[in-house]
């Protein structure tokens, strides 16, 4: 049985369940290290699924609906054309009017031709269900012929000759957005208010004859999907409704397979802003997606339990919801998944439109495919379908996108469960010779699509062998800093290092060749900074990355956005050292790490510039790929040169220098905050203070240097971001001292 708007089982049948226990034979453990370890990277199964997609006809209109079996995949939607895959819009077209089917394993069309039309207006077939047996396939939508033959919204197809079943016909009054099918009974849902010229409002239930059926399950507002239980016992219900049968439930109910009464009711379960687009089942679960509109929605997935019908999880990300499908018990979505930091995953990165999570914890699993939103409203994936051919499982993905991976696809794509093609990206690489007699070997985990543990291979001086070998989990919004240090080295030499990332399957080209040569004595600053607790230190001496390192044990490392200027010289302080420019405009850098609310801290870092248009220099705020929506614990440079720290506290707290610091000079800027207030030092001299200001706004936040909101501050300077040279940036967990402050501006000149 497959479920008319997704395409897949509702788990009724034994054939479905037989075939999911032999899926689950490709589930195993996975494991994480403990560097870089993520929740995600203990969970299992793992994704069988690779995200590397295959090549696929295409349509050229949305495709809104999806049933597959025995190898074949049937499309439906709003289209008019399908053509090969890598052809250009308008090219090498053949008809296929609002349907397709194509071989699971091949991409290409089957032959079966079916034109759904409307007399006037657009016709759109938007629920698609198989029977248990795969003999006939139900389509719901608008339309009113298929092939010539007169229809009324929905229709039966013959699969083994592809012609329209002429006795299976009954009036539906609107649009059928939903459908599923049992061995006796299709339930269909939508905008309808009557079918075979009775009352049905939204659901209603047929015989596979269509003989309407008194099962009655009213509701009030537009129908989205229908479950069959895998017992066959009840009918899972989603939409955009308030009420089924006059009780109060909105967008989800759960009811009786044979009168439609009522058994589960979800008043208050989901907010009023949202609704459910989707329903699927495994053995044990049931599953939404969910779609909101304006604030407080709630746009994620929901696991519940089929023995009581009570929540097992949802997750919290933002962007609509449209498909869910479960295959080796690994729950796969389509949606345009944009901000995931209420569960404590990616923030506020570019919108991700192929997610995965087990169906027993909503941590994101490592499968990250992508398409783009595509053309209608956009959403992008809007249905997915799954079956097997030829010992591979295929996971088909439709909706109204127009690229895949980054490369041009309309309307439909396809997965499966090998080959995996994809390397890892080369990982950024820096160098650190901090300890005499040692080099320090840094590098920013790396990512791939379909993978998060990854092994690293290390290679010194153009060796063919790896020096050292490890892994680490990484994902592709938290990528945290793994360090190796060699000791078989010896003062004035120098070394060169290059590092591999592997899944196992594939691995990446080397790493461009870093060198460095070994120290023979402490370098005085950062030894100080290190010394004096700093929790982030970053010394900007990379090459082109992404990579900020950090010098700390705490590996706090830093993403440097929009490819600011890299090795500036001469740096802040002596040594051999370099610094970072950024353009005022949009160069940046932000903590790999999420930190909590410090209630405590100092923040150090040397600036020139000649700016006046001011900026951010140093701050902490709630986002990283965006302006934060909460921003405070920040200097920024106004206008006219001035220095300011600012604090929230019920109110802006701020203090500000006297003097201008852009006169093209290195100055060394440091604000703390503990009990003892605020303190604003500008080299090695208290200039500004408030002894009353000791606390800050209560959020979790990265640090971001060089750019970040700065919206309703006082002074406000025409830029958000600082254009200049900075170095030597480090973040402490207490208010460091005055004479703390003067000892490290007094070191500058002392390497």
């Amino acid at each position: 049985m497959m479920n008319a708007s997704t395409g897949r089982s509702p788990g009724g049948s034994g054939r479905v369940r037989a075939a999911s226990a032999a899926l689950c034979l490709f589930a195993g453990a996975l494991t994480a290290t403990a560097a870089g370890a993520s929740p995600a990277a203990a969970l299992t199964p793992p994704v069988s699924i690779t995200a590397d997609d295959l090549t696929t006809w295409q349509t050229n209109g949305i495709v809104w609906s999806m049933a597959a079996a025995d190898g074949v995949v049937y499309a439906g939607g709003t289209f008019s054309t399908v053509r090969p895959p890598d052809a250009p819009a308008g090219t090498s077209e053949q008809p296929a009017v609002n349907f397709a089917a194509f071989d699971a394993a091949t991409g290409a069309p089957t032959g079966c031709d079916l034109s759904f039309t409307l007399s006037s207006g657009t016709a759109t077939v938007r629920a698609l269900a198989l029977s248990p047996d795969g003999g006939t396939l139900y389509a719901g939508g608008q339309f009113g012929a298929v092939n010539g033959v007169g229809v009324s919204n929905i229709a039966a197809v013959d699969t083994a000759t592809c012609t329209v079943r002429q006795d299976f016909k009954i009036s539906v009054s609107a649009t059928v957005r939903a459908l599923d099918v049992t061995a006796d009974t299709v339930y269909l849902g939508g905008d309808f208010n009557s079918v075979g010229g009775q009352t049905r409002n939204k659901f209603a239930a047929v015989t596979t004859e269509a003989a309407l059926l008194p099962w009655t399950a009213n509701a009030d507002e537009v129908a989205r999907a229908v479950q069959v239980t895998p017992d066959g016992e009840h009918v899972a219900l989603g939409g955009d409704f308030f009420t089924v049968n006059g009780t109060t439930s909105h967008a989800l109910a759960v009811v009786d397979a044979t009168t439609g009464a009522l058994t589960k009711s979800y008043p208050g379960f989901i907010p009023n802003t949202s609704t459910v687009q989707d329903l699927t089942t495994d053995a044990t679960g049931l599953y939404t997606a969910n779609e909101g509109t304006g604030g407080g929605v709630f746009d994620g997935r929901i696991a519940i339990d089929l023995d009581d019908y009570q929540q097992r999880w949802r997750d919290t990300c933002l962007g609509a919801t449209q498909a869910v499908l479960v295959h080796s018990g690994v729950l796969y979505s389509g949606s345009h998944a944009h901000d995931c930091a209420s569960m404590g995953e990616f923030p506020d990165q570019p919108r991700k439109h192929l997610l995965a999570q087990s169906v027993d914890d909503p941590a994101l699993l490592p499968w990250f495919p992508d398409t783009n939103d595509g053309i209608g409203e956009p959403v992008g994936p809007r249905v997915m379908a799954q079956t097997d051919k030829g010992g591979r499982h295929y996971l088909w993905v439709g909706g109204e996108f127009t690229t895949v991976n980054s490369a041009g696809q309309q309307g439909l794509t396809r997965f499966a469960d090998g080959p995996d093609t994809g390397a890892p990206w080369v990982p950024n690489v820096s160098l650190t010779t901090l300890t005499p007699g040692q080099i320090d070997v840094n590098w920013q985990t790396s990512f791939d699509t379909d993978d998060g543990e990854l092994t690293y291979r290390i290679y010194k001086d153009g060796a063919s062998t790896p020096i050292h070998t490890t892994t680490g989990y990484s994902v592709f919004w938290d990528r945290p800093q793994l360090k190796w240090t060699d000791t078989d080295v010896a003062a004035g030499e120098t070394h060169s290092y290059r590092i591999t990332a592997s899944d196992g399957t594939n691995t990446s080209a080397k790493s461009p060749a870093q060198s460095a040569t070994v120290a023979s004595s402490t370098q005085a600053y950062p030894a100080r900074v290190l010394a004096d607790g700093a929790s982030l230190y970053w010394r900007y001496d990379e090459g082109t990355s992404t990579f900020a390192a950090d010098s700390t044990g705490g590996l706090n490392s830093g993403f440097l956005r929009n490819a600011p200027a890299y090795r500036q010289t001469p740096a802040a302080i002596a040594g051999a050292s370099t610094a970072i420019g950024f353009d005022g405009s949009s160069e940046y850098a932000y903590s790999n790490k999420l930190h909590t609310q410090p209630t405590r801290f100092s923040v150090e870092t040397w600036i020139k510039t000649t700016t006046t248009r001011g900026g951010k220099i140093i701050g902490f705020g709630n986002l990283t790929m965006q302006n934060s929506t909460k921003y405070d614990k920040q200097v920024y440079m106004a206008n006219n040169g001035r220095l300011v720290f600012g604090v929230y506290s019920g109110g802006y707290r701020t203090v500000t220098t006297t003097g201008a610091y852009n006169d093209g000079e290195w100055h060394h800027v440091v604000a703390t905050q503990g009990t003892g207030g605020m303190a604003l030092y500008v080299d090695g001299q208290l200039r500004a203070s408030n002894a009353l200001y000791t606390a800050n706004e209560n959020y979790p936040g990265y640090w971001r240097v060089g750019g970040d909101n700065l919206s309703g501050w006082p002074n406000r300077p025409t830029s958000n971001f600082f254009g200049g040279q900075i170095d030597e940036t480090a973040v402490y967990p207490t208010a460091l001292s005055g004479s703390q402050v003067s000892a490290h501006y007094a070191l500058r000149t002392s390497e």
